[in-house]
């Protein structure tokens, strides 16, 4: 079977790019290797940016359908020390600058907006090759087939798509994060509660970090920092969930008890996750036929921008195929010329952020970036 615009991954920026080609008439196919859209959970809370993701949105004809989902109040955030005090209460000013929506919220506008054959779920990928004259053949685990004029890797850090044009693989940053969740807090962990307030939590020590998100119905979404050796992970047994989150806990002895409840009070096993990389210059040569997207194409530290950036560039690269109905290589040509500095720009801040966040002067240099008028997102 040949198909004319194949994307591999049903993340928040491949679907944002069939929604734009969508609204211009011109028809694709997602390939994404979870076998529904609740076949997990989505993660937490995104705060969309009027620069990048809510253009996006504009772009696929859903701002509107997207107010209609944003969490009121959301935006507050506070930063605190490890004894609890705290450096910064910033409420949400009800200006709607920085809304915040539930990822899995948001991914459902975008499904809802496609035809419904649009997304072939449970189609893992695990080999493409390049057929030549800009044709690539893509094999799932089936091992099924498909050919395709065009082939977008929104496939995320792992990308199956991206050694058809680099040969870059994602490096570990030393940073390591274990996410847990507290449920129907405000009854059950009050402390907790108090200390996370209406929006956001970062309560930084040099090395380490303990934040977390309220979400709707009283859930605290808790992610750890920790600055480890990469095998660090390996010496738990994430299995037992007890274990692993007094293990976790060890690492903040001595901290306020009201913060160290995120964790040991978690109510999900805790999810142990590595942050890695792609290099901050990363691009790649024209390659007739193909491209990427999102974190497949520019893998940075988490900074509130990755999910922008994918959603940005689905629409940008929709945006730039509609330009260009009669010359698909002009319209990546456009697309890349445009993705390289921008990626580069946003992972260069990125890292600066996460470095900010962890350094020998933490949580003051935080306090200090956010008076000083900047954005972590």
């Amino acid at each position: 079977m040949t198909t004319p615009v194949t994307i591999i991954g049903a993340g928040l920026g491949g679907l944002t790019l069939a929604r734009v080609l969508h609204v211009h008439g011109i028809p694709a196919t997602i390939y994404e290797a979870e076998t529904s859209p609740t076949a997990r959970t989505q993660g937490g809370l995104l705060d969309i940016h009027g620069h990048n993701g809510q253009l996006a949105l504009k772009a696929a004809g859903l701002f509107e359908e997207f107010l209609g989902i944003v969490l009121r109040g959301a935006e507050a955030s506070r930063v605190l020390d490890r004894d609890g005090k705290v450096l910064l209460d910033e409420p949400d000013d009800g200006t709607g600058g920085r809304p915040e929506v539930l990822r899995g919220a948001l991914r459902q506008l975008l499904l809802d907006s496609l035809p419904a054959d649009a997304v072939r779920w449970g189609r893992k990928v695990t080999a493409v090759r390049s057929l030549g004259g800009g044709r690539h053949e893509v094999t799932f685990a089936d091992r099924a087939t498909v050919t395709t004029r065009l082939l977008v890797g929104a496939d995320g850090a792992w990308s199956r798509v991206r050694p058809l044009l680099s040969d870059a693989q994602p490096e570990y940053v030393g940073t390591s994060m274990i996410e847990t969740y507290l449920f129907d807090a405000d009854t059950r962990h009050p402390a907790g509660a108090r200390a996370v307030g209406d929006g956001s939590l970062s309560a930084l020590a040099p090395g380490k970090g303990i934040s977390a998100h309220r979400e709707p119905d009283g859930v605290l979404h808790t992610y750890v920092q920790l600055t480890k050796p990469q095998d660090w992970l390996d010496t738990i047994d994430f299995t037992d969930a007890g274990t692993a989150k007094a293990r976790v806990a060890a690492e903040f002895e001595g901290w306020a008890p009201e913060l160290t409840a995120l964790i040991t009070e978690g109510e999900t096993a805790p999810v142990p996750r590595t942050i890695n990389t792609l290099p901050i210059e990363h691009r790649w040569d024209r390659v007739p036929g193909v491209t990427l997207l999102g974190d497949a194409a520019h893998l940075m530290p988490p900074s509130g921008e990755g999910a922008n950036l994918a959603m940005y560039d689905g629409a940008e690269l929709g945006n730039a195929l509609a330009a260009h109905p009669d010359d698909t290589e002009a319209a990546l040509t456009a697309y890349e010329e445009a993705l390289f500095p921008r990626s580069a720009a946003a992972a260069a801040a990125a890292t600066c952020i996460h470095r900010m966040c962890l350094d020998d002067d933490a949580p003051h240099s935080l306090v200090g970036f956010f008076t000083g008028g900047g954005q972590t997102g």
